[in-house]
């Protein structure tokens, strides 16, 4: 695990956990709040870092990441604050990623170069459709033509910019699709990212469908199509597919992303964040309470956002090591294997779902449209 983690890397996720509205879809850690106090979450955060440095000192950090939430409602000064409290608790790698997310409705020039000036050098943009119709059923509050043009303000700003595109939407169709991708792809610049619409248990959208209010949802067959056209449309603009949803060109690929499903270690701060350690041989989870205030209180009270470290044990690490590292185009190196395992893989490679290459258990391109029931399989 030690030789795993630090050849995949270290990085850190910080979670701000406030919007300015709920989207329907959307079941991340997510919160609107009328009031929010900067100085006392520069507080917490500087807290959390610290402490977490003592627990791991001396790595080299090699990503930091912003999510929400929406953390382009954070202030400049604020992401300034957090950052210079990560740089005086680990050394930084000399290309260090630093990624914000952003939504369209938050996005101003003078916020962004405040951004920049604090040390984020790469941003991912939630535009999500660029169809206007689409963005109401969706529930953003910004247009097609805002969202474009925070792309260009953000172009403009960073060297590295990546957005965020939903499909497979109500009564969307491959001619819809093929329209809007197409646009999509004529402004990206090194990164995109594509998201097949899912409707979760607990959100809005969830409620509606098990009610059945929602309709024209694309069925299986409609859905393989859309995720087809995709990944050779992206293939074609230079965009290559190497993760499930995400496409980049080469070199341009999310190094926060790529610690995760490599399995590396990454530490968690705020509400609801997770992290992956591993100290001394072994790996630990890591996991902070879901409620904004809750975290806040327990971080100032007891000086620890986080509760009990929990040992992974082997069958698990497994588990995570295919759950996660099966996303990536190129696989994931297993090693000794029980042999009920290389027999249900064996079945899977027959199927054609699976291949196995240079020492690396992957993916064809057969079986990334049906990962789910892959993992089924080789877990059951």
């Amino acid at each position: 695990m030690a030789e795993r983690w630090q050849e995949a890397g270290f990085g850190l996720y910080i979670h701000w956990p406030f919007c300015a509205a709920k989207c329907p879809y959307c079941d991340f850690n997510s919160h609107v709040a009328d009031r929010i106090d900067e100085a006392r979450w520069i507080s917490a955060y500087s807290s959390e870092i610290r402490r977490l440095a003592e627990e791991l000192p001396g790595r080299v950090l090699r990503s930091i990441f912003f999510g929400g939430g929406t953390p382009s409602l954070m202030s400049p000064a604020l992401v300034g604050a957090v950052l210079e409290a990560v740089a005086e608790a680990w050394i930084w790698a000399n290309d260090i990623e630093i990624t914000l997310e952003a939504n369209p409705t938050s996005v101003e020039a003078a916020r962004f170069e405040g951004y920049r000036a604090g040390g984020v050098n790469r941003v991912s943009l939630g535009l999500q459709a660029l169809d206007d119709r689409a963005l109401r059923a969706l529930g953003r509050q910004h247009s097609a033509e805002e969202g474009l043009a925070a792309l260009e303000i953000a172009k403009s700003v960073f060297d590295r910019v990546s957005f965020d595109l939903i499909y497979a939407r109500q009564n969307q169709g491959i001619a819809d699709w093929r329209d809007e991708l197409g646009r999509a792809l004529a402004r990206a610049e090194g990164h995109i990212s594509l998201y097949q619409l899912t409707i979760e248990d607990g959100t809005v959208f969830g409620r509606r469908h098990a009610a059945g209010r929602l309709p024209g949802l694309p069925d299986e067959d409609l859905g393989a199509d859309l995720y087809a056209l995709t990944q050779d449309m992206c293939a074609e603009a230079g965009l290559p597919g190497y993760e499930i949803s995400n496409h980049a060109a080469p070199g341009q690929q999310s190094r926060h992303n790529l610690i995760y499903w490599r399995s590396g270690d990454y530490a968690g701060i705020g509400p609801g964040a997770h992290g992956r350690l591993t100290i001394g041989g072994t790996r630990y989870a890591t996991e902070t309470p879901l409620a904004p205030g809750d975290w806040l209180q327990r971080v100032e009270r007891s000086g620890s956002g986080e509760g009990p470290w929990r040992v992974i044990g082997a069958a698990d690490d497994l588990a995570e090591r295919l759950m996660m590292g099966l996303r990536e185009v190129e696989g994931v190196a297993l090693g000794a294997l029980e042999p009920d395992l290389y027999n249900r893989i064996s079945s899977l490679e027959e199927l054609g779902l699976l291949r196995q290459q240079s020492g690396k258990l992957a993916l064809t391109p057969e079986g990334r449209p049906v990962l789910n029931a892959v993992l089924r399989a080789l877990l059951a």
